[in-house]
């Protein structure tokens, strides 16, 4: 069966930038700049498209992502966009979404705090506003000795159409 998300919509398609977008862009080139790491051509492209993705709710491996980007810029290199992508995970600009299957996608997530609510069959991921109190939090602290600095929160079930597929 083959797995679904949202960034085969935007595959091929030419996803316009607004101003979220470009407000991510922004952010994403920073970060880069603040790592570092020289403004070059691949990592604006990178940068471009992840914002358009961003603003579309799309979802992406990072290998699709390579394969997408290389269609305009056939030199780029997977280490590149690997590279890239983990740095914008640990800036909290992406966040990396796993799956029961060992898999995982990522996700431009740069504005709050928030979970996400998983499809065990199709991939689709769903933003949830949903958190663990902070009592919890504290509670969960004390009894491991544990001084807690963040939680990640991941909830799997079946959504709908997969559902409907079944039956």
């Amino acid at each position: 069966m083959q797995k679904r998300s949202a960034w085969n919509n935007c595959i091929g398609k030419d996803l316009t930038m607004n101003p979220k977008s470009n407000l991510m862009g922004d952010k994403i080139r920073a970060a880069f700049g603040a790592q570092g790491q020289r403004q070059t051509i691949a990592k604006n492209q990178i940068a471009e498209r992840l914002a358009k993705m961003g603003a579309n709710n799309a979802d992406f491996t990072v290998e699709k992502l390579w394969h997408e980007l290389r269609r305009t810029n056939p030199r780029l290199g997977r280490a590149t966009v690997f590279r890239a992508v983990e740095m914008l995970v640990n800036q909290g600009l992406l966040n990396r979404i796993d799956f029961p299957d060992n898999s995982h996608s990522y996700r431009v997530c740069g504005d709050g705090h928030h979970h996400h609510i998983t499809c065990v069959k199709c991939h689709r991921v769903v933003d949830i506003d949903i958190c663990p109190p902070l009592e919890q939090l504290a509670s969960i602290g004390r009894q491991t000795d544990f001084v807690i600095e963040g939680h990640s929160l991941t909830v799997f079930g079946i959504c709908a159409d997969c559902r409907k597929r079944k039956a």
